[in-house]
């Protein structure tokens, strides 16, 4: 396997555009909570987490496309659809929650600054990066992504040989799809068809061949992906290991509390500084892909470009003045909805043409849509009438209630299919 110059620093960049306040935030709790069981929790986060946003980059990597060809063998109304909501999500959500996680971890300790005043500072220079997109990939995988392993890892490396008291047992019922659940939190799945976007047109930008561009993104998504799991396990082990020693009531105190234990009082400054890059990278990526599919629907309006970006900046400033929390709780009906289809498309993009026809795609995703209602309800106060429907449904009570009928449905669709081929010829 060659590799060259280009395949490391997109895949830098790719870890940097994914690597963002969910994913610091959510592991070295979620090992926290888990203690003795932190192994299953750790597999079920690196499936959601991990291997389905790298599928999601190998999907990008194979349509050489965008976010609207993930779902074009639907229907082009649908594609369109996904995508507008997927993007909506997206700078409502993820990117103001970097602005958030990044003023009460790396600002609101050190300096007296307003809220808004941090999130006023940090899109402004969210749009400069955007607005200069064809260097996005140089300066976040040269620059900013070494700092962020470097402080990362220092933090995990130093934590892992401490001495602590005998963990405790498991707060969850199921480590499993506790791990697979939070790892939805953290947007990577719905990161990896935006971000897969970004690196095909920036590389375009850059004068790579679409051929090459195939191999770099898949090479990138593969050394992203490993780069992921280290880091993942080893913040969920970390937390782990720390759940019969401290007494921790969030995730952000947490994870001050263990910089703060591994590299002393630089340790809460570097945290700091890991977080404002981890953040910050993930904002630019979503606001450029968000602009890009605006771009794109105003036949490659430069303009429009612009618009979009400032609008999502501005966006972004207002959602970011509500704290953490608020965003994770106010997230979730957004995310029991759009998750299960965003999986199921990615997995439907990667396998063969011959087991993912138009009629699969259309048969999968539509049982998805229907059985991922339940969840999607429950979200918003209605769990009382879908209780007996999610209780009824394999994997129905961890909100999975989807995913045998999506199975099913796509075996079914496929021999009828292979039967049909059978007796035309």
């Amino acid at each position: 396997m060659k590799i060259t110059k280009q395949t490391f620093i997109t895949s830098f960049a790719l870890f940097s555009l994914f690597f963002g306040a969910g994913n610091l935030i959510f592991p070295a709790f979620l090992g926290y909570n888990a203690g003795d069981g932190w192994f299953m929790v750790a597999v079920g986060f690196v499936l959601s987490a991990v291997v389905i946003p790298i599928l999601a980059i190998y999907g990008h990597a194979r349509l050489q496309g965008t976010m609207m060809d993930f779902g074009k063998k639907v229907s082009p109304t649908f594609a369109f659809i996904y995508s507008l909501i997927v993007y909506v999500i997206s700078v409502s959500f993820p990117s103001p929650r970097t602005a958030s996680v990044t003023y009460e971890m790396a600002v609101q300790p050190y300096i007296d600054i307003p809220s808004w005043g941090l999130s006023t500072i940090y899109f402004i220079l969210v749009l400069i990066f955007v607005l200069n997109r064809s260097k996005i990939i140089d300066i976040i995988g040269k620059f900013l992504t070494p700092g962020i392993l470097i402080i990362l890892g220092s933090i995990i490396c130093i934590g892992l040989f401490g001495t602590y008291d005998p963990m405790h047992a498991s707060t969850y019922t199921s480590n499993l799809t506790s791990g697979i659940l939070e790892g939805y939190q953290t947007f990577d799945a719905i990161g990896g068809v935006l971000v897969g976007g970004v690196l095909v047109i920036s590389l375009s930008l850059k004068g790579i061949s679409k051929e090459e561009s195939k191999g770099v993104i898949a090479k990138a998504g593969l050394f992203a992906g490993l780069g992921f799991v280290i880091m993942y396990v080893g913040l969920i082990a970390l937390g782990a290991a720390n759940s019969g020693t401290l007494e921790i009531s969030n995730r952000t105190e947490l994870l001050s509390q263990l910089s703060y234990n591994t590299l002393g009082s630089i340790g809460r400054s570097a945290l700091g500084v890991l977080v404002a890059l981890a953040c910050f990278t993930t904002a630019v990526g979503i606001v450029t892909g968000t602009a890009d599919f605006f771009k794109g629907l105003f036949k490659d309006s430069h303009k429009a470009y612009v618009i979009t970006a400032v609008i999502s900046c501005i966006l972004g400033v207002g959602m970011g003045q509500l704290d953490v929390h608020s965003i994770i709780v106010v997230a979730l009906p957004a995310l029991m909805f759009i998750y299960p289809i965003t999986i199921v498309l990615i997995l439907l993009n990667v396998i063969p043409d011959k087991f993912a026809t138009p009629l699969v795609f259309r048969w999968v995703v539509a049982i998805t849509i229907l059985f991922s209602l339940p969840d999607f309800l429950a979200s918003i106060g209605l769990s009382e009438i879908t209780k007996p429907i999610q209780e009824f449904l394999p994997f129905g009570t961890v909100t999975l209630g989807w995913l045998l009928p999506a199975l099913v449905t796509f075996i079914v669709v496929n021999l009828f299919t292979l039967k049909r081929d059978v007796d035309n010829n």
